[in-house]
């Protein structure tokens, strides 16, 4: 994740890349572009990424985007990955979210199951992982706005829902000016035999 929020102001900045809004398009781009900047660097030529990828225990659903090993096997904790296996699973989401859709889609969905942080606190997402990542293309406002509306969102929900609290929001890691690139982490407590999940968040300014 610290490599994906290194490269995103100049994802965001190549003259090449078509102006678009809609996420979907948003996470494509990116794939292609982080494709390209592992290829060419040393540390990172073992990775690729992929869009709409199958999760490996909710099959029915799909990751946004997904490293996994390029023509190698990697061993992280002891766990074997080949170049079918996902690292880990990464979620994309705007600032704001259209109109017609829940405000706080970033966090939750209600009644439905689509909210991002909501996807991996309650195994939706990375049951099989207890690290995770969630990029945020902000198109509207500033990180600094967004960031006091999630933590506000996930302290409402900590008031009403019994399975939210206060270690569920996000905290500031690094914060880049000249690249109008901030990242932040959060802790999230899970259900049943899942254990805790981390995730680490990097959000870009696109305008």
């Amino acid at each position: 994740m610290e490599f994906i929020a290194k490269q995103l102001p100049c994802w965001r900045d190549h003259a090449d890349r078509p102006a678009e809004v809609a996420e979907t398009v948003l996470t494509d781009q990116l794939c292609s572009y982080l494709n390209s900047a592992c290829y060419g660097s040393e540390a990172w030529s073992h990775v690729q990424f992929r869009t709409e990828t199958r999760d490996e225990t909710k099959k029915i659903r799909t990751i946004d985007l997904t490293p996994k090993p390029r023509a190698a096997v990697l061993f992280i904790e002891g766990r074997r990955h080949t170049q079918f296996d996902s690292l880990f699973p990464i979620e994309c989401k705007r600032f704001p979210i259209p109109a017609d859709r829940d405000e706080r889609e970033y966090v939750i969905t209600e009644p439905k199951t689509s909210g991002g942080i909501q996807r991996f606190k309650f195994g939706h997402h990375g049951a099989k992982h207890d690290f995770g990542g969630i990029i945020g293309f902000i198109q509207e406002n500033t990180a600094d706005f967004w960031l006091e509306k999630v933590n506000g969102w996930i302290s409402d929900l900590s008031g009403s829902a019994s399975q939210w609290g206060a270690s569920d929001v996000l905290e500031m890691k690094e914060k880049d000016s000249k690249g109008r690139c901030c990242t932040y982490a959060s802790r999230h407590a899970r259900s049943g035999s899942l254990n805790d999940i981390v995730l680490h968040h990097a959000w870009i300014s696109m305008n």
